[in-house]
């Protein structure tokens, strides 16, 4: 089930956000962010579509919000990717925005990608709590969230001494998690219900995440994953397996997988995508 919902969740969003842009399709800033836009696993935007369905929300209805936060996922990849950041060459098997074009234009398709995010949280098929939508979606990606979590991590780049696991979860917990708890939590947002549960779930469904691609940066396989691997060794960077051991790190991340089902209890069986989507977390190998 998981699997089948995760593919319609691919296909519904890939062609929300085509529509989204297709005007000047010939300019190389959209065509940069259209681009930004391919492939993925869209487990954000499956997150979004999900927990809308758990609240007897229609997918059409959360589309733009499923489409938005892949928006604003795609934006910080592309500034990620930036040489004065990650500097990363390949993203998804394929040379990275700033390597096809260059780094202005890669900045500015980030630009152009975080707006039309927001935008596409303003649209009326939401309905009358897309406010709260847009808040939450600024709070998840902005100096609390994201950008916190990034500011994070580069200052732990030329910081003394290497960060504690309890430094490495804040930072993780803002940089990669903030987002997927907002994916979480948007299905409860749009109809107004309690989001503590969801929150939960996400909290521990973010770390498990980071904790998973930690191991895939350990011992992954460079063409499965679509990136260079071994960087975070290479740069001597604390990481989940630096300071637990790859064993050790896969343990943590089982515990958390628990710990986010075990959140979803108030739901019964209705959340049993979810849950699956939380084995998924630490099973898959891209």
């Amino acid at each position: 089930m998981f699997a089948e919902r995760l593919k319609i969740a691919q296909s519904g969003v890939q062609a929300a956000l085509d529509a989204a842009l297709e005007f000047h399709a010939d300019l190389p800033v959209v065509q940069a962010m259209r681009y930004a836009l391919r492939g993925g696993k869209r487990f954000r935007a499956f997150l979004v579509l999900e927990t809308a369905r758990l609240h007897g929300i229609y997918a059409a209805e959360a589309m733009p919000a499923a489409a938005a936060v892949e928006a604003l996922h795609a934006y910080s990849l592309v500034h990620d990717d930036l040489p004065c950041m990650d500097d990363d060459d390949l993203r998804r098997g394929q040379p990275t925005v700033h390597v096809k074009w260059d780094e202005a234009t890669a900045v500015l398709a980030g630009d152009g990608l975080q707006a039309l995010a927001f935008e596409l949280c303003c649209d009326t098929a939401l309905g009358s709590r897309r406010l709260e939508l847009v808040q939450a979606l600024a709070r998840a990606s902005g100096a609390e969230g994201m950008v916190l979590g990034q500011a994070l991590d580069i200052a732990a780049e030329t910081a003394g001494a290497p960060l504690s696991l309890d430094e490495i979860t804040r930072l993780q917990m803002a940089k990669t998690g903030a987002l997927i708890e907002f994916s979480a939590t948007a299905g409860a947002i749009l109809a107004g219900a309690d989001t503590i549960p969801l929150a939960r779930y996400a909290k521990a469904l973010g770390l498990a995440f980071q904790i998973a691609d930690d191991i895939l940066d350990a011992s992954g396989d460079p063409a499965k994953v679509g990136k260079a691997v071994g960087k975070d060794r290479a740069a001597n960077k604390a990481t989940f397996v630096s300071h637990l051991g790859l064993k050790g790190a896969k343990a943590r991340a089982r515990a958390l997988v628990d710990e986010a089902q075990s959140a979803l209890a108030i739901y019964g069986m209705k959340a049993d995508t979810l849950r699956d989507a939380a084995r998924y977390v630490i099973e898959r190998d891209v």
